[in-house]
């Protein structure tokens, strides 16, 4: 059974009344953790987009490039994205939902968070509720304030661009600390490391990007500290 047949069957086990967010009652254990995983981060997404009282065609289209969805589940995901937006529970019950499946500051949560900033960007500017919800996600996710910065830095281009904290080290932290760093970020991360420790597929294809910049940011350093 795929994970979107377990999706569709979780939304119509819905009462009438009944919200989105509801549907995590019944979600507690594997294989529906990966089921409870993936209706989550739509529905943050769907949040997302409408953080500043508006979903254009340009969010969806960009909630669409981050999380992949196969043309013959569009629907069922066109479903979850609906009721997320109608649900009267806010963004931050979502986010804490997710932030309980993983360590604070997980790399996984780390790429949802890129994520969020895709689509908040996607119609070139950062509205003030958008940068709200994105740091207040990024303090639920423990995301360090390092880090949030980097990720502005990355998708706003309102603060410079800064490798250390793309792998959260202090600029003068020794280079063998900062290679332990990252190397331990590059396993953490690594496809086969992540579903050893149980993570849902769906987040280890959001883990592609960071890996990239992650290698990207040690390169920089490593190459600074040669000249």
């Amino acid at each position: 059974m795929s994970l979107w047949t377990r999706i569709s069957r979780a939304l119509s086990a819905l009462r009438q009344g009944e919200s989105l967010s509801a549907v995590f009652d019944r979600l507690r254990t594997p294989p529906e953790r990966t089921v409870a995983f993936a209706i989550a981060v739509i529905a943050l997404g769907a949040k997302m987009a409408k953080a500043d009282g508006q979903v254009s065609r340009t969010e969806v289209a960009a909630f669409r490039e981050v999380f992949t969805i196969p043309p013959e589940e569009e629907r069922a995901a066109a479903r979850v994205f609906n009721l997320a937006r109608q649900d009267v529970a806010g963004f931050d019950a979502y986010a804490r939902r997710i932030a309980r499946m993983f360590p604070p500051g997980d790399p996984v949560l780390v790429d949802l968070v890129e994520g969020l900033f895709h689509i908040a960007m996607a119609d070139g500017q950062l509205h003030p509720d958008e940068d709200a919800f994105l740091a207040e996600v990024a303090a639920i996710f423990g995301l360090s304030p390092r880090c949030l910065r980097c990720l502005r830095a990355r998708f706003v281009g309102d603060v410079p661009h800064d490798p250390y904290a793309v792998l959260d080290v202090a600029p003068d932290a020794p280079l063998d600390e900062i290679r332990r760093v990252y190397r331990q970020q590059v396993r953490d991360t690594h496809p086969d490391r992540m579903a050893a420790r149980g993570v849902p597929a769906e987040a280890i294809r959001l883990a592609e990007r960071r890996l990239q910049d992650v290698n990207r940011a040690w390169e920089e350093i490593r190459e600074g500290r040669a000249a």
